[in-house]
């Protein structure tokens, strides 16, 4: 098949769903079909290069929305060399074009919502909300009516997606995700080269957070809450990873000062490749207290890494990872997160190693990029 894929940026710290998308498009294009992407970066950005499909870059897009005024008239004129269209996100420009361009033709788009249709949106951002109710009626509704698919990556995506706009209408699919098997460190390098990197990490029991820096993923709460059960084992240490692109984490480390924990905290930027992986191996534990999480694709990495999660009950995939015994899963408050990291602490080690199992074969049941791919290809194949 020859598919498109639409989505506002390749950037990688744009996080899980450009992880996502790279990683589907790669193991789609190993199974013998053609992807292209039209995004709305700047022609000529590094991670274009890398990025394993055809890539057609209509940017700098205008202003958050990404318009861009030749992405809808090459949709146009290239729409019959494609099977299908993927568009990935909501409230930009991409789901527009290809509802302008697509809408009664032979040519069916399916749209990824990631997560962008949460409650926990309109509840946190009413004024943001209030723009997009506006906006809702006369683009977004309509691209979701028309989809040939709108694709949820968990029972829980679908369910919430149905509370936050009036005159809501799609054709639910709910469908796999996941991401590439994590390479494996039995000898230790990755690990090692981690720790090295970071020296006052040595001998160290660590807890990670790998993610974007951003209030909706809790990191308040974590550090609050390290605080509190971190004086009942000098050997703790917390790695906080990932890019800070609103400059919260200024205000975070300030908290860290205030409750003596600067010392005990570790900022590592964003992480990629092996320096990823060696965070994940090096550590004990891996945390995401988030106020809401479509997926998680750093739930799932962990997992490969056969690394049990703490995360909140907002994480959308929690029911999955309770049910295998995965992670310890808490409400999404300080108390919570406390509640979730001392459960950890106080819990046997054989019980810790029962969970480290677990965590493996979770992802290997539910998160293999293999699946997803398959399951995507199925869901395009069958309406096309």
């Amino acid at each position: 098949m020859n598919i498109l894929r639409l989505i506002p940026s390749l950037d990688p710290r744009g996080g899980g769903p450009i992880e996502g998308a790279h990683k589907i498009d790669t193991r789609l294009l190993r199974m013998g079909h053609r992807m292209e992407v039209a995004c709305l970066d700047a022609p000529g950005q590094p991670w274009q290069s890398s990025y394993p499909a055809t890539v057609h870059a209509f940017g700098p897009a205008k202003l958050g929305y990404r318009y861009s005024a030749a992405l809808l008239p090459w949709m146009r004129a290239n729409r019959r060399r494609f099977d299908a269209v993927i568009v990935d996100g909501l409230w930009q420009y991409p789901g527009l074009a290809a509802w302008r361009a697509l809408a009664g033709t032979d040519t069916p788009y399916f749209v990824f919502t990631h997560g962008m249709l949460d409650p926990w949106f309109k509840r946190t951002y009413p004024l943001k909300h209030l723009k997009k109710w506006l906006y809702w009626p006369w683009a977004e509704y309509r691209v979701l009516r028309d989809a040939s698919g709108v694709l949820f990556t968990c029972e829980d995506e679908r369910r919430l997606a149905r509370d936050s706009f009036w005159l809501y209408k799609a054709n639910e699919i709910v469908t796999a995700f996941g991401t590439d098997s994590p390479p494996d460190d039995n000898d230790g390098h990755l690990a090692s080269a981690f720790i090295a990197a970071h020296p006052e990490t040595q001998g160290k029991r660590l807890f990670l957070y790998l993610s974007r820096i951003h209030e909706k993923k809790g990191c308040d709460l974590l550090i609050d809450a390290f605080a509190q059960v971190a004086a009942t084992d000098s050997s703790l240490h917390l790695v906080m990873a990932g890019p800070d692109q609103t400059g919260w984490a200024a205000n975070l480390k300030q908290q860290a000062q205030r409750l003596g924990m600067a010392d005990r905290i570790t900022w590592t930027g964003m992480l990629q490749g092996n320096a990823k992986w060696g965070a994940f191996h090096a550590a004990e534990v891996f945390c995401l207290p988030s106020h809401q999480e479509n997926f998680g694709i750093v739930v799932a990495e962990a997992l490969g890494c056969g690394k049990p999660v703490l995360i909140s009950d907002k994480v959308n995939i929690w029911r999955e990872i309770e049910a295998d015994g995965a992670g310890i899963v808490r409400p999404d408050t300080t108390e919570g997160t406390v509640d979730a990291l001392r459960t950890w602490l106080a819990l046997s080690p054989e019980a810790q190693d029962r969970m480290r199992v677990a965590g493996r074969q979770c992802f290997k049941n539910r998160y293999r990029i293999e699946q997803v791919a398959a399951d995507l290809l199925s869901i395009i194949q069958a309406r096309t």
